[in-house]
Parts: structure tokens; C-alpha cells; sequence
């Protein structure tokens, strides 16, 4: 499994892609469709029809990678009625995507912060 820095930004598209596009093509629903560059630090994540694959589209300094991952069983538990064309996610909700939990539904406990003990 690759370990993604956790300091990159997430941004998974809405709608399902057609598998067959590749670099070009998902570099452009990128850049027309989700409103960013491409060239920018960041995971763009795809997710088929099905959802039993995902791409994940990065530009790593030298030149894009493209990572892709199938389940042989089971699906991805992409979020659903999303009114925008991506949803930003934290790196904690991307791993959590990626073991197959639905992080919509995971709530973190709360951060306190106190500036005195009693």
C-alpha cells in the first residue's frame, strides 16, 4: 500500500468516471469540472459506476502518476448527494475510505483545550 504524505490535500469527485480515461482525461474533469489545477499538491480520487475501483490522480514535481485499485469484493462506500463537484476530505477520512469504512457516518471525539487545571 503506498503511505500518502499527510500533509496533501484530498479531493474526491462526485459523480462516477468512465475507467477508461486516463492522465488526460481525468486531468481535464480536474481542471473543467472540479474547478482546480491539476499541478496542484493533492490526491484527486475517482471512483467508477460500480464502485469497485478507484483512480487516484497526483502531480508528484517530475510528472503525473496515476494509482488505481480494485476490490475483488465488496464496494468503496463513496459519499452520496453531494451538491458540489468535489468533496474535500482529510487524509484521516481518505485512509478510512480506502479500508472500506463510510467516514460520513465516523465522528471523531471532540478537541478540548483548556488553558488551566483547577
Amino acid at each position: 500500500m503506498i503511505i500518502w504524505p499527510d500533509s496533501i490535500d484530498v479531493y474526491l469527485h462526485r459523480d462516477p468516471v468512465d475507467f477508461r480515461k486516463a492522465i488526460n482525461g481525468l486531468s481535464l474533469i480536474v481542471s473543467e469540472c472540479m474547478g482546480h489545477s491539476p499541478f496542484q499538491r493533492a490526491l484527486f480520487v475517482f471512483c467508477n459506476k460500480r464502485r469497485t475501483q478507484l483512480k487516484v490522480l497526483y502531480w508528484d514535481d517530475t510528472g503525473f502518476a496515476l494509482w488505481q485499485k480494485r476490490l475483488e469484493k465488496d464496494r468503496f462506500k463513496w459519499p452520496k448527494r453531494l451538491s458540489e463537484e468535489s468533496i474535500k476530505v482529510t487524509p484521516e477520512q481518505w485512509q478510512w475510505l480506502l479500508r472500506g469504512c463510510d467516514f460520513t457516518k465516523i465522528k471523531p471525539h471532540q478537541h478540548l483545550v483548556f488553558s488551566e487545571v483547577i
